[in-house]
């Protein structure tokens, strides 16, 4: 900084105040500094800045690059954050990589409060060494006491996807679980809660399965090798509809004719115009809000109650969903 003074003839006090876009410098004392800066190579220390400071005002931000839902929270949480005065630090989650650590390393970098998005560790072990920092879980597999939770109201959000089909007249609709992945639990218990309501609980089937494109591909092979297709199939979410409409169309089988395939997320992969995939829609930016939100309450407001917030979710139709198919084929041929 003090070179950049001297290049320019100011005093080393009136740089700060440009770089901290303070009062007290003129624009073409502005523009000279940061040309002055430019040519010198110069780049504000914001490590030090932080040091410097009794609150970093950072929001620590532990999340997966596996699910694409997941991503677009990230995404929306930066301007959330910017609205509320805080910045954002990043740590991904990896399978061979523990989350907890993932956690102590946000900590080291003063994060001021912890939001996780689809973290599978127990709340035990994930907050090991915490201490009183706020924590805020995104989509959790499991809820605790001492966090605050964002969550979809899963069974809801099953239910309308089942509505969606059985008004269109379809009854043998099966269901391909997420297996022990976040909010997977809740969307099983959706589904047949819904089914039986319809008065359906006959037609139940639901297949093992994950949130992944193999998962979806794996579940339309063995739906295949039964005698008979359900006539709706909805899938644990979006990357497992994929799998699961990818392999029937490649085996012939067309969609929504033959089968209607619903997914779950309305991510960026539904929104795709050759996938246009029926979804159940979780709003990332209204979780990314309510997170930061429910964080700033803790750092600013002094609030220690936990909350538990359910978000609602919504039913995007498009081309992936008709009506059942017609007995046969329009040759002639049986349905499988």
């Amino acid at each position: 900084m003090s070179d950049v003074a001297a290049r320019v003839g100011v005093s080393q006090a009136l740089v700060s105040l440009v770089f901290r876009n303070q009062p007290g410098a003129s624009s073409e004392t502005r523009r000279r500094v940061f040309q002055a800066a430019e040519e010198l190579g110069y780049r504000p220390d914001t490590a030090a800045q932080l040091l410097r400071r009794t609150r970093s005002r950072q929001l620590g931000v532990l999340f997966t690059v596996r699910q694409p839902h997941d991503v677009g929270i990230v995404e929306a949480l930066y301007p959330a954050a910017q609205k509320h005065g805080y910045t954002l630090v990043l740590n991904a989650m990896f399978a061979t990589r523990d989350e907890r650590q993932g956690v102590e390393e946000l900590l080291g970098l003063r994060s001021e409060a912890i939001i996780t998005i689809g973290a599978t560790s127990s709340r035990q072990h994930l907050t090991t060494g915490v201490g009183r920092t706020p924590i805020v879980e995104i989509s959790p597999r499991t809820r605790a006491a001492g966090v605050d939770v964002v969550r979809t109201a899963e069974r809801r959000g099953m239910g309308q996807a089942v509505d969606h089909l059985v008004t269109l007249g379809h009854r043998a609709i099966t269901h391909i679980e997420g297996g022990a992945m976040p909010g997977a639990d809740e969307r099983r218990r959706g589904y047949r809660a819904a089914m039986r309501r319809h008065g359906l609980a006959d037609h139940i089937r639901v297949h093992p399965g994950d949130y992944t494109e193999e998962s979806g591909a794996q579940a339309a092979r063995d739906l295949l090798a039964l005698p008979e297709l359900p006539t709706a199939v909805i899938a644990g979410n979006d990357r497992c509809a994929h799998g699961l409409l990818g392999t029937f169309l490649r085996a012939g089988v067309r969609v929504p004719d033959d089968v209607s395939i619903v997914g779950y997320d309305d991510s960026q992969l539904a929104r795709l115009s050759f996938i246009d995939l029926t979804s159940v829609r979780q709003d990332a930016a209204e979780a990314a809000e309510t997170a930061v939100r429910a964080a700033v309450e803790r750092l600013d407001e002094g609030r220690t109650a936990d909350r538990d917030i359910v978000l609602n979710p919504t039913l995007v139709v498009r081309g992936s969903t008709g009506p059942p198919r017609t007995p046969s084929r329009p040759d002639g041929d049986p349905l499988r």
